[in-house]
């Protein structure tokens, strides 16, 4: 094989190969115009053209139900040659705007290797005369073995590309599931706070959120600046409560060289780096008083005073914090500012525990089991009915966090590909306090640990039912069989309770 076709054949860009196979043909053949098509569905589409006016050509579409030159070499599988000017198959409209028009067509089919057809070359004389073609038998033998080398090549090329496609598009799928931070849910208590998250996101007033330790308060931050105008510059996030007070002043503010033993250089406090952006200050109400005065100058002024520097600096942030604890209360007890607490909750949101939105934990169960999956490279996991009512029916102190520590447990620790109550770590199979223990039947009335006493008739209906569609990823047969009801039964059940499958887009 000639070291330029070897060189050819190496190429894996679709886009790269096809270009240089024209080129190498049109010149053997010693013309000026070429073209390589495939078909698309309904239509014969020209992904790449040589020579004049090549832009013009590049692109347009033939119908297959109308008569082409490469519609037929297609269909037919065979090498043909055409003189325009007499040839019924040439589509003369293709060229009615050209300033030179073919004369004569030279055009070989594009074989996969089981030799299936999935396009066409056309080699195009332009000159009157019809003379630069070589149609001699023995060269256009030799120019088909090099048609059928590279229209494989070619062919390999493409599918290469549409696998590497497809598997980047996975990738990037698996990557938005493992870098995935947002509010899973569907109760009525937690639409009402994201309704107000959604109102505030784009104004750039300061929030204030509150809710138990593990409801998510993070990511509720995360998703107001992604929503506001400040989205494009910096998320900055620092717990009040995680380093000693000495640490925080600098650590919000910043210090000067020399300020105090150990600072041998100038470094910018959180505000100063977040700058046009957006500061998280979780866990507020752990904050020292003597810090909260500073921040209060923040909110009233944009300005800040690092730790051993003599004149002020001026930020422009927009202030996000959150607590657990009852900042009335701390008022009360003068243990936290009243006129910091009135700047800081100009809008505020209250997020409910996972104990109020019972009828979301399905839904988390099924998104954290997706991820986990993502992550750790493993298969998804199914959760049995009865397992999801045990899980559904604990308390969950620890809120969302406990669930998904949870979660990342029985992945690991369940070897089948179904969560069965037995996985299920006692203390959650176990009843709140004030219940029975478990024991007896598991379906006996409450009597397997599960206290249904917390739900109405029509929560708990409610429950089990989008507990199966979760399970079953929302597959109505299935679901319905798991509940041992007909499809229609199972559909006029789900109508009733005013269930339907929420979009994640």
């Amino acid at each position: 094989m000639d070291p330029s076709t070897l060189e050819l054949l190496k190429e894996l860009d679709p886009a790269a190969l096809q270009k240089k196979f024209l080129q190498a043909i049109v010149q053997i053949q010693n013309v000026k115009r070429g073209s390589i098509w495939i078909r698309q569905q309904d239509h014969y589409t020209c992904i790449e053209a040589e020579g004049a006016e090549s832009d013009q050509i590049k692109g347009v579409k033939l119908k297959t139900n109308q008569s082409s030159i490469v519609g037929w070499v297609i269909e037919n599988g065979e090498m043909t040659i055409a003189e325009t000017s007499s040839d019924s198959r040439h589509r003369k409209e293709v060229e009615k705007d050209f300033a030179v028009k073919s004369s004569l067509i030279l055009c070989f089919p594009l074989l996969l290797k089981e030799n299936k057809v999935y396009g066409a070359v056309q080699i195009i004389d332009t000159t009157p005369e019809k003379n630069r073609l070589n149609l001699d038998k023995e060269y256009l033998e030799n120019i088909q073995n090099l048609v059928d080398i590279c229209s494989i090549a070619l062919g390999n090329a493409i599918v290469y590309s549409r696998e590497k496609k497809r598997s980047e598009k996975l990738e990037s799928a698996l990557t938005r599931i493992r870098h995935e931070n947002r509010m899973i849910g569907n109760s009525e208590a937690l639409r009402e706070s994201l309704e107000l998250v959604k109102s505030y996101a784009p104004t750039d007033f300061h929030v204030l959120i509150t809710g138990e330790s593990g409801t998510g308060k993070e990511l509720v931050a995360e998703q107001i600046h992604r929503m506001s105008i400040r989205k494009d510059k910096p998320f900055m996030v620092q717990n009040c409560s995680a380093i000693p007070e000495t640490l925080l002043e600098s650590e919000l503010f910043g210090y000067k060289k020399g300020a105090f033993s150990g600072a041998n250089r100038d470094k910018k406090g959180l505000f100063e780096a977040a700058d046009g952006g957006t500061v998280f200050l979780d866990e507020i109400g752990d904050m020292p008083v003597n810090i909260q005065a500073g921040i209060l100058r923040v909110l009233q002024k944009n300005e800040i005073k690092p730790l051993g520097e003599t004149e002020v600096r001026y930020v422009d942030v927009r202030i996000i914090s959150a607590t657990n604890k009852d900042i009335k209360q701390m008022i009360a007890e003068n243990t936290f500012r009243q006129d910091l607490f009135y700047r800081l909750s100009v809008l505020p949101v209250h997020l409910p525990p996972l104990r109020e939105r019972k009828a979301d934990i399905p839904l988390l169960v099924k998104h954290f089991i997706r991820r986990e999956a993502a992550n750790n490279a493993l298969e998804e996991k199914r959760v049995s009915p009865l397992a999801m009512r045990f899980i559904t029916a604990h308390s969950w102190p620890g809120n969302i966090r406990e669930l998904e520590n949870l979660i990342k447990y029985l992945m690991v620790t369940v070897d089948r590909d179904t969560i069965e109550p037995e996985d299920v770590p006692e203390q959650i199979r176990t009843r709140k306090p004030g219940g029975a223990q478990n024991g007896g039947d598991a379906n006996a009335g409450g009597s397997a640990g599960v206290d249904f006493t917390a739900y109405t008739w029509q929560e708990m209906e409610k429950i089990y039912t989008e507990t199966l569609l979760e399970n079953n990823s929302w597959n109505i047969t299935r679901a319905a069989e798991d509940a041992d009801v007909n499809r229609s039964t199972f559909v006029s059940r789900m109508r009733r309770l005013g269930l339907r499958k929420i979009s994640k887009n």
